[in-house]
Formats: C-alpha cells, structure tokens, sequence
C-alpha cells in the first residue's frame, strides 16, 4: 500500500503560480509512476502530468504543456507539480495518483493509489 497526501492548493490570482506537493507513504513510492490529475464541478477527472519512477521521463497534457512542470524527490518520497502562469481554467480539485504503468497511459482508472486531493481556486 502506499498513501498519498496532496498540499500547497488555494487561491491564486490568474498569472499566479502555486507549487503542490504529494507526500508519499507506505510502500516504496520510487517504483512507482507518479501522476496529477484534475476535476472541475461537473466534469470528468482529467490527466495533467505524469513522471517515470526515475524522474528522467515526463508527460503532460497539451493544456499545461509549457505551464507546469512534474517532479519527484525520490529519498523524501514526494512528488511536485509546480504550476505557473495559471489561468481560470486551471481551477479545479488537484489529485497525485501512483501506479504500475507507463508515463503515456492517462486513464484514471490505471493509477492504484489516490491522494485525497487539494483545491486550487485561479481567480480572474
């Protein structure tokens, strides 16, 4: 098992930045593919980013490309989104999710472990 805890959401500005963090527990998180997904009231969970178990490999949605950047630090078990130039869109609940997968599958429902999720809120 591994349990994962999201934090650093909240409310920013458009053009803003905010960093989130995803603390890891349990199992050994480093073997596992990390990801960030996002949901808007009244929409589906949607990929955002995704990290190899080694960092060296990352993958992001079209709609962040440019704009956010995934990391891990793998000796304090904890994975980063760090978003920028944040716009009214990018307002939704923020999930890390980790699983057994390769970087370039995006369905949800591949990921095994969830994190509870944090609220980033980009006001215009």
């Amino acid at each position: 098992q591994v349990q994962l805890v999201e934090s650093g959401g909240g409310l920013v500005q458009a053009g803003g930045s905010l960093r989130l963090s995803c603390a890891a527990s349990g199992r050994t998180f480093s073997s596992y593919v990390m990801g960030w997904f996002r949901q808007a009231p009244g929409k589906e969970r949607e990929f955002v980013a995704s990290i190899s178990w080694s960092g060296a490999n990352t993958y992001y949605a079209d709609s962040v490309k440019g704009r956010f950047t995934i990391s891990r630090d793998n000796a304090k078990n904890t994975g980063y989104l760090q978003m920028n130039s944040l716009k009214p869109e990018d307002t939704a609940v923020y999930y890390c999710a980790a699983g057994s997968l390769g970087i370039y599958e995006t369905a949800p429902w591949l990921y095994t472990y969830w994190g509870p999720g944090t609220q980033v809120t980009v006001s215009s």
